[in-house]
């Protein structure tokens, strides 16, 4: 099931992280950090974007959280999401389930762009990216370094329905989930629950 994160999921969230980062170039991360640098993170996060795991007996099988893909104010309604799955969870769904669910949190907050950057040899993430509607918007071929290999990354991008001129900044996600129940009727409207 999907349900809002909490600091108790964090040390099983950073256990699913840190292989990506020890052995994949899916993260551009060196080094695994600590709990509580990661933990700094998930309270920096979780101040303004949801960050959601799929939950099976107890046990975290992924998670996806929304990032400000830029610092200045004019791209204040452009999120970026992340998404990680523990090996078992892969290929069952469950990445899409997620993904669609951090998505819905941010078109509601009133995010305009979301945007997914990911290494260029990734293929698996770039298709699913692809099936999910994103489109590739820019490549940047050799811009990261990691394992002696130099490593492309390419931007794509979901743009909301909406073109309006928005009145206000993009609300923070507590505001939009505030209980497990809104979180339900969300999930519901997507076929998720």
């Amino acid at each position: 099931m999907i349900r809002v994160a909490t600091e108790a999921d964090v040390p099983q969230i950073l256990a699913i992280y840190a292989p990506y980062i020890e052995t994949t170039t899916i993260t551009f991360e060196y080094d695994v950090p600590c709990k509580k640098e990661f933990m700094q993170r998930f309270y920096t996060v979780t101040a303004q974007f949801p960050w959601l795991v799929w939950e099976e007996q107890g046990k975290i099988l992924g998670y996806a959280y929304g990032s400000a893909p830029y610092e200045r104010a004019a791209y204040q309604w452009s999120g970026e999401l992340s998404i990680y799955l523990a090996p078992d969870a892969q290929r069952r769904g469950i990445g899409k389930k997620l993904y669609t669910a951090a998505e819905k949190i941010l078109w509601l907050q009133g995010y305009r762009m979301i945007y997914a950057i990911i290494t260029e040899e990734n293929k698996g993430s770039l298709a699913f990216h692809q099936r999910l509607g994103y489109q590739t918007r820019a490549v940047f071929p050799g811009c990261g370094l990691k394992f002696d290999r130099w490593l492309g990354v390419v931007w794509m991008e979901k743009a909301a329905d909406s073109v309006e001129i928005p009145s206000n900044p993009p609300l923070p996600w507590h505001r939009i989930v505030e209980n497990d129940r809104k979180l339900h009727n969300i999930l519901a409207t997507l076929s998720l629950s």
